[in-house]
């Protein structure tokens, strides 16, 4: 009876002994399941991101060049910088206030700078309409120069209608 006694305490201590194994098991495998995942959420979120281009360029190998310019790629853009420009706003008290802007606009073409400076008068008259109209409130924070900015370059695509403009830049830019 001492033998099958002995049995009985191995037995089942090799069965509590084998349940931990296979938890420590399903621990290992779900952690290497959370880590896989982070792994191709960063590769795919590197991905969409643009990160990956370089690598996938120099892998595969860059079959897109082409010896003509793309027109209206980002990195070719060309400049116009429009006069200096000063403008009273509109204040409701006696004491008056100024402003003072230097922009210069983003053309996709350096074909369009003739045709720019052949309607320069309307984006000025334009420009200035629109500035007197605005209170010192109305420029407070980064909103208001957001608002300003979106404001002025809707201004002058329609001044320059068949001419794209890319952005609008301000040089300068004082209220007193």
């Amino acid at each position: 009876m001492a033998e099958t006694d002995d049995d009985e305490d191995s037995g089942g201590g090799g069965e509590e002994a084998a349940a931990p194994a296979s938890g420590g098991k399903k621990k290992l495998l779900i952690i290497i399941a959370i880590v896989l995942l982070l792994v191709l959420g960063g590769l795919a979120g590197a991905y969409f991101t643009g990160l990956l281009d370089p690598v996938i360029k120099m892998i595969v190998g860059d079959h897109s060049e082409s010896a003509e310019p793309v027109e209206g790629e980002h990195g070719v853009s060309v400049f116009y910088e429009l006069p200096a420009l000063t403008v009273n706003l509109n204040t409701a008290g006696r004491k008056a206030r100024f402003i003072k802007i230097q922009v210069s606009l983003e053309l996709t073409n350096e074909l369009d700078k003739p045709k720019v400076e052949a309607v320069i008068t309307r984006v000025m008259d334009n420009f200035n309409v629109y500035l007197r109209e605005l209170r010192v409130e109305d420029l407070d924070g980064s909103a208001g120069m957001y608002r300003l900015r979106e404001e002025l370059l809707t201004r002058i695509r329609a001044a320059v209608a068949p001419v794209k403009v890319r952005d609008i830049l301000f040089k300068e830019m004082l209220i007193q």
